[in-house]
């Protein structure tokens, strides 16, 4: 391990031991909402899923304040992609990646924290050490840490996903009914432009009188499916839809599981891949960051769990599917989206 490595893991448990203390908050009740007006929810991760998956809690933090204006403290440059048509959200407060090589702007993303006073700072994952700083750090009358899952203040048939999780935390911690209300979805807000992008972009790939499948292959360490499981899905796949495209969206790497077999989409713009995606009739991924941001273009997507935890990471929305593929062939798989057709909504996407 590098000393930079050294230095990081150090770094980290240092913070999560600092902070640990944090967590223990109590309830709060808020008897006039509108006397929220200023929000910072904090999420410094700089991973795509990661900030995808907090669309439901800014929208449920809009929903619960609707007067409000809401900051983000992100990670990276991805958040003004994200978010970029979210009317709500004032100003993203971004920290780099490379906290070495961009020390002062790394140290100024932090005093920046003291530059505003909100009337409420969000957590949006209580495991986060660097989220519990940034929280204890900004100026706010009230601050909501979150509740590490051990605690198990609460219950609700879906609340181990990584993304609920959040919600319900904050509506226990505003002492609310956890189900009254259905959660928020997620939700990339693309515009009708985007789009008509996309439905361009699929025609140069697909036949557009016919329903198309999504595949995307690649994923990091341990989830990324062998070259030979996803050939062996993509025969079955062919055998189980014949009248369907099954085209391949391609990552940043420019790798292909299939070798290339089949037409494949490349776009280095997220914005453009999701618009591609969203005009397909069905995704299908390991667990990954694309695998979220395809559920957020509104498009059922399939996601493939082998060694992550499903329940926590499956893909968020109603017409979405989480798979356990072990000790599962192809053929189960096709069983499994043949008997799944009214949930995942399959069918061609309508601009």
């Amino acid at each position: 391990m590098s000393l930079k490595n050294r230095i990081n893991v150090v770094r980290k448990q240092a913070t999560k031991s600092v902070t640990k203390k944090l967590l223990k908050q109590q309830s709060i009740s808020l008897f006039n909402p509108d006397e929220i007006k200023r929000v910072l929810i904090t999420r410094p991760n700089h991973r795509l899923g990661n900030q995808l998956l907090i669309m439901p809690l800014i929208k449920e933090v809009h929903l619960q304040f609707p007067e409000a204006k809401i900051d983000l403290y992100l990670k990276g440059n991805l958040g003004k992609v994200l978010f970029e048509n979210y009317e709500y959200i004032d100003k993203i407060i971004r920290l780099p990646k490379q906290h070495f090589k961009e020390l002062g702007r790394y140290l100024n993303s932090w005093f920046s924290l003291r530059q505003h006073s909100y009337d409420l700072v969000i957590n949006a994952e209580a495991s986060s050490s660097s989220g519990r700083l940034s929280t204890k750090v900004a100026r706010a009358k009230h601050k909501f840490f979150g509740y590490e899952r051990e605690m198990k203040l609460f219950d609700a048939a879906d609340v181990a996903h990584i993304s609920k999780y959040p919600i319900y935390s904050l509506r226990y911690f505003l002492k609310q009914s956890l189900v009254e209300k259905s959660l928020p979805d997620l939700e990339l807000k693309m515009t009708g432009k985007e789009l008509g992008q996309g439905k361009q972009l699929l025609a140069t790939y697909a036949d557009s009188n016919k329903p198309t499948i999504c595949l995307y292959t690649f994923a990091t360490g341990k989830k990324c499916f062998s070259k030979v499981w996803w050939n062996h899905l993509y025969l079955a796949l062919k055998k189980e839809y014949p009248d369907h495209n099954i085209i391949e969206a391609l990552p940043v790497e420019n790798v292909s599981s299939l070798d290339f077999k089949i037409p494949a989409f490349y776009s280095k713009n997220i914005r453009e891949l999701a618009s591609f995606i969203s005009q397909t009739s069905l995704f299908i991924t390991g667990d990954c960051g694309i695998m979220h941001l395809a559920a957020a273009t509104n498009t059922p997507t399939i996601g493939l769990f082998n060694v992550t935890v499903k329940a926590m990471y499956e893909p968020y929305n109603v017409a979405c599917l989480g798979i356990d593929t072990n000790q599962k062939s192809a053929e189960d798989i096709c069983q499994i989206l043949r008997t799944s057709t009214e949930k995942l909504n399959f069918s061609t996407p309508i601009i």
